[in-house]
């Protein structure tokens, strides 16, 4: 087994920024939950084939106690469009979809499919590159609200 790092992936290139771990903290807020502030680690890797491979975990502040979990694979395309699947600790699964702007280093997704979640009901994220460090912005809607803020957070590179 080769312990070489492979070639980027033509369409992985233009978000090889994002490839490394990144560590910062977060805040959550949602109608139905008290705000809460977090530790976060992410990981982005990459095999030599046209997919990113993403990891995220969260902790409390006050404890360093294990909060959220969750992993999956950005899938871009040389048109700009890109696919997220992702699988989170609690058990919800997302498909969201997409674009990409190179220039600006931004990520804009939405989902197109919420699955093994009783409340629920649509999220997007935003992921933008600024002065180095990566921040993002979470929404969410539910049975009983609609799509609002809900986690955002900014990471530096480790």
């Amino acid at each position: 087994m080769a312990t070489e790092t492979p070639a980027i992936h033509p369409f992985v290139a233009p978000l090889s920024y994002l490839l490394g771990t990144w560590r910062g903290q977060g805040e959550g807020e949602y109608p139905t939950i008290p705000s809460f502030r977090y530790g976060e680690e992410i990981s982005f890797s990459h095999s030599g084939k046209p997919v990113i491979a993403y990891t995220q975990k969260t902790w409390k502040l006050e404890t360093g106690d294990p909060m959220h979990a969750e992993s999956g694979y950005f899938r871009p395309k040389p048109d700009g469009s890109i696919e997220v699947v992702i699988a989170q600790s609690s058990g919800l699964v997302e498909v969201q979809k997409g674009a990409y702007n190179v220039d600006k280093q931004t990520i804009t997704l939405k989902s197109e499919l919420i699955g093994n979640a009783s409340k629920v009901k649509e999220t997007s994220r935003g992921f933008e590159l600024v002065d180095g460090k990566l921040s993002y912005v979470v929404h969410m809607s539910t049975t009983t609200n609609h799509l609002q803020p809900h986690l955002k957070a900014t990471l530096e590179k480790l």
